[in-house]
């Protein structure tokens, strides 16, 4: 059998505390607007449902899916949508969920190719930041954990595919994994 590894950097208990104070400040922040939450997948479905709950008004949701051509621990710095929106953004006020903003390229292309359907604003909200992987300037309007530059499963998160339904988030330690 086998093992599930990765030594917890954030709790569920802290996740969902969290998210519970993401979903209050983005509640206040757009109500009474005509709200589209859009999620990036695969990564971000946990935190994406979670914080869908969490909003307490109005929105319709909607998915992206999308691929980085990722090496084993680093992104090609290319992205590819695989499924577009089925929403009409146009006039909308958008917010963009991701897993884990590293480099800042998946959601800056994201971001810009959105901007091109004509939304009233689009913002950025991700579970995760790594400021020390950061190669390009991106604002992120909402922040769940800023976390050092490790590379982390669970919650959605993946290493080859797998541990995305650990309940926290886990620190890999790549050493071990290579034994």
């Amino acid at each position: 059998m086998e093992r599930i590894f990765g030594r917890p950097i954030v709790t569920q208990e802290e996740m969902r505390a969290r998210i519970r104070e993401l979903g209050k400040q983005i509640t206040t922040d757009y109500a009474g607007k005509d709200f589209v939450l859009v999620g990036v997948l695969k990564g971000a479905y946990a935190f994406y449902a979670d914080l869908a709950r969490a909003i307490r008004i109005p929105m319709r949701v909607d998915f992206l899916m999308v691929t980085s051509n990722k090496s084993r621990l680093k992104t090609s710095g290319k992205v590819k949508i695989v499924t577009e929106l089925t929403e009409d953004i146009k006039g909308k006020d958008v917010l963009l969920v991701e897993d884990i903003v590293d480099s800042g390229l998946t959601a800056q292309y994201l971001v810009k190719t959105l901007a091109r359907k004509k939304p009233r604003s689009i913002k950025v909200c991700t579970l995760l930041s790594k400021p020390e992987g950061r190669s390009i300037d991106i604002v992120i309007d909402y922040v769940g954990f800023k976390i050092p530059n490790k590379y982390v499963v669970g919650y959605g998160l993946d290493y080859q595919q797998k541990y995305r339904n650990l309940p926290y988030l886990a620190a890999v330690d790549m050493e071990e994994e290579q034994v």
